[in-house]
């Protein structure tokens, strides 16, 4: 097969890995930028150009799209699929699991536990705010922040009040949601392909920090999750829709809490922390594919 993986750099870790795993299994492998990528519409033939030569052959795509650049990226991902290209994750769960708010409503229509969260446009309502979520302490996030950035603890409603009152004087979007104390700054990230839970791992935040982040220093470890803990992952992966995902949730008194579903996620943390090969996995999700009698022509838009 002829694999392309989209990134912006061929020097990141897991880039390299997926090229490593899918060159180790006999695939031909190519790294497309995919803001170098142009998109040619016309009747009947959807074409794809990259820095002036036609793309050709490729068989699957692996997206590594940031969140900076979700539209243009999941459009290129899109026009792989109008060619009738297989895509690890499609266009649309991508851009359903890049959106806070629309992935919480979905956890919240299925048997998938999530924090209580409040979205609302009412400045003069914070106070009816906090209350729905339980009172301070709250966690405010910004529906565009990442790796932990835009995400407030308040840990008093006067805080909570400022940091609100502030948000919606820039005319920010975020959410609020109920601060989950007894996760004590950790979370777990289950790491999953093609319906399997391949890989978890609890991440720790530093002293005095409730976000676990590893961007922000946080340190990570190997877990064995539980039986509920490893259903509300495939769980929350199967309705983004998603093949490979990393599945981020907080243990608390009432069972797994969802926090978001990463359609991109890093490789570097948990093949680190768990030392499977991960990105084999993912050759080997693809590879099932097309043993399983994958054609061309059922992928549609």
């Amino acid at each position: 097969m002829k694999i392309a993986v989209l990134s912006r750099n061929s020097k990141l870790y897991s880039t390299r890995r997926l090229v490593e795993a899918a060159k180790m299994r006999g695939h031909d492998v190519v790294v497309l930028d995919h803001l170098s990528c142009t998109m040619l519409n016309e009747h009947g033939k959807p074409r794809m150009f990259y820095r002036g030569q036609e793309i050709l052959g490729i068989d699957a795509v692996i997206p590594r799209i940031g969140s900076s650049v979700t539209f243009y990226g999941t459009a290129v991902v899109r026009q792989f699929e109008m060619m009738k290209v297989f895509s690890v994750n499609s266009s649309v769960s991508i851009t359903r699991s890049r959106d806070k708010l629309r992935s919480l409503q979905i956890f919240s229509r299925h048997d998938i536990g999530i924090p209580k969260t409040v979205f609302a446009n009412h400045p003069k309502d914070i106070d009816n705010l906090l209350r729905l979520v339980g009172g301070s302490p709250v966690v405010i996030k910004l529906l565009e922040g990442t790796q932990g950035i835009g995400v407030v603890l308040a840990e008093t409603e006067k805080s909570a009040k400022s940091i609100i009152e502030a948000f919606y004087g820039l005319d920010a979007s975020f959410l609020v949601q109920e601060f989950i104390e007894e996760a004590k700054g950790a979370d777990i990230r289950c790491f999953v392909v093609g319906g399997r839970v391949v890989g978890a791992m609890r991440r720790q935040g530093l002293e005095g920090e409730f976000r676990s982040n590893l961007h922000r220093g946080g340190k990570a470890e190997v877990i064995k999750i539980t039986r509920d803990e490893r259903r509300a992952a495939l769980l929350a992966a199967k309705a983004m829709g998603l093949n490979v995902a990393g599945v981020d949730m907080l243990q608390s008194k009432r069972g797994p809490l969802i926090l978001e579903v990463n359609s991109s996620p890093g490789l570097e943390g948990i093949e680190g922390a768990t030392g499977v090969d991960i990105a084999g996995r993912i050759i080997e999700f693809i590879e099932s594919k097309f043993h399983q009698g994958y054609k061309k022509d059922k992928i549609v838009g």
